[in-house]
């Protein structure tokens, strides 16, 4: 019988701060502040998306944004996080680093400043009620002024000792430059932070080579397309580089037509550290666990193979050398 990837300990390295939310929750809040939800919404099912043309991607976002704005108090956001990270017990992750772009909440929680207090007192208070180790990733947005991701990745650094690990760069890589934005990384690299942009998901493998030269990048968000380059394959592996891999979410935007093609093992045997991630599972439906059974029941991952896919993400993540000796030693307890 098949161990059970949910008692497989793990660590989560791409999950959206919104994007976490229970669909219950969404729409309680919503009620609660009178927000209409569009049907994509309300339907129990996850919304048929389809990003790889400029207006799927518009939709997807018009969606996330109209999730985003039921988070509007301080309690709001502790409830988010709380019930993130009991989803997160149960699928069997210690560590989470969730991904935050803390301009979006400012201007209904009283500003940038009062806004990240809000979001790390609430990371901190589910970390100690559910035993999850939560760290925290400013992303700034490609879609903004690069002036702006300066703004964020200099407070990234100011709260790096209150547990803020990286500095990301998300929405749609085929808008903008990745260089444009090589100052606000420096600064965050320069702060001691993980430089962990998107790249290699809407875009080829050029947006990856892109991530690595122009903004020092340790670890790539999704980077699922480079498997398409394979002089690309030998750099990230030969550095060890790990890529937040989000199988459901790349189906389910589109990038891949099925489970079947997304190039899990291509990356997985030309020796790219993965690091399965939700993305957003309220709109793609799948929590972190279902990553790992889709591996298994999709691409024929072993659990010997699941467990070094868990390894993986657990050595790609920035969680203190304690944890990260706890969750190793719990992987080899799972295939034992």
């Amino acid at each position: 019988m098949a161990r059970d990837v949910s008692l497989l300990p793990k660590a989560h390295l791409h999950l959206h701060f919104t994007g976490s939310m229970r669909p219950g929750t969404l729409r309680e809040l919503a009620d609660k502040y009178g927000v209409h939800l569009p049907d994509a919404l309300t339907g129990g099912e996850p919304p048929s998306l389809r990003a790889t043309d400029e207006r799927g991607w518009f939709r997807f976002q018009r969606l996330y944004d109209i999730a985003r704005s039921v988070l509007r108090s301080a309690e709001d956001i502790q409830r988010l996080v709380r019930e993130t990270a009991e989803e997160e017990v149960n699928d069997g992750s210690g560590w989470l680093e969730i991904q935050v772009d803390p301009t979006s909440y400012a201007p209904r929680l009283g500003g940038l400043i009062p806004a990240m207090e809000i979001i790390l007192d609430a990371v901190a208070r589910a970390s100690r009620d559910t035993g999850v180790g939560i760290a925290v990733l400013i992303a700034a947005n490609r879609m903004k002024h690069p002036l702006d991701a300066r703004t964020l990745a200099r407070l990234a650094v100011r709260y790096k000792d209150r547990g803020v690990v990286g500095f990301g760069l998300s929405n749609d890589e085929r808008r903008g430059f990745a260089r444009d934005f090589d100052r606000a990384f420096a600064i965050a690299r320069e702060g001691g932070l993980l430089a962990a942009p998107h790249g290699g998901e809407l875009a080829g493998p050029s947006s990856v080579w892109d991530c690595l030269d122009d903004l020092g990048a340790g670890r790539i968000g999704h980077g699922v397309r480079a498997a398409e380059d394979k002089r690309l394959l030998a750099r990230l592996a030969e550095r060890q580089i790990t890529c937040e891999v989000c199988p459901a979410s790349n189906v389910a935007l589109g990038v891949y037509e099925k489970a079947e093609d997304v190039p899990l093992r291509t990356l997985y045997e030309a020796g790219v550290p993965l690091a399965l991630g939700a993305d957003d599972p309220l709109l793609f439906g799948a929590r972190l666990a279902a990553q790992y059974t889709l591996a298994r029941e999709v691409h024929d991952f072993s659990d010997e193979e699941l467990a070094e896919l868990a390894r993986q993400s657990v050595r790609g993540s920035q969680a203190p050398q304690n944890v990260r000796e706890r969750l190793l030693a719990g992987i080899d307890d799972w295939l034992d």
